[in-house]
């Protein structure tokens, strides 16, 4: 998403070191950072293989079968995909916790959760920014088509 900073011109490599930006974010833990439940393994194959009977039902009922659409299983599967994603999500949006809960439970009078999220953190902006830095060189070529119409960039030939 486009903002100020877009259109202040070239901005230095990093803005800040990964640790920096890091600990900012860890700051801002007790009132950005929520822990909520995620669904995983046989729950997400069961919830998936309900969606995908349920589907294949429906539309049978509007006469549409694999023997009439020889391709509909990719069309079944996919919606039920989706179906099972908005179920899960919903409900684990619908309870969240905030960290001091989640310390509170687990007895962590040492804020230990609080720095194995630095660690994380800081460890996955790095890769991130060594990610996008291996791909940079490519990126002028990518963006040629943002640039003005007649406007080429510097150093790039004409």
């Amino acid at each position: 998403m486009p903002n100020d900073k877009d259109s202040l011109g070239p901005t230095p490599t990093m803005s800040s070191p990964p640790d920096g930006i890091a600990g900012d974010l860890v700051r801002l833990i007790p009132s950005d950072l929520i822990f909520v439940m995620r669904f995983v393994g046989e729950s997400q194959y069961r919830l998936q293989s309900h969606f995908q009977d349920f589907v294949r039902a429906e539309l049978a009922a509007q006469g549409v079968t694999t023997e009439t659409h020889p391709m509909i299983h990719l069309f079944i599967e996919n919606h039920a995909i989706l179906l099972r994603d908005f179920v899960f999500c919903g409900v684990s949006l619908s309870r969240q916790f905030r960290v001091d809960e989640i310390e509170r439970l687990t007895g962590d009078t040492t804020s230990m959760i609080r720095v194995d999220i630095w660690d994380q953190l800081k460890s996955h902006i790095e890769t991130a920014e060594k990610q996008f830095q291996s791909q940079a060189s490519a990126l002028p070529n990518l963006l040629s088509a943002f640039e003005k119409s007649g406007e080429r960039m510097a150093g790039s030939k004409k």
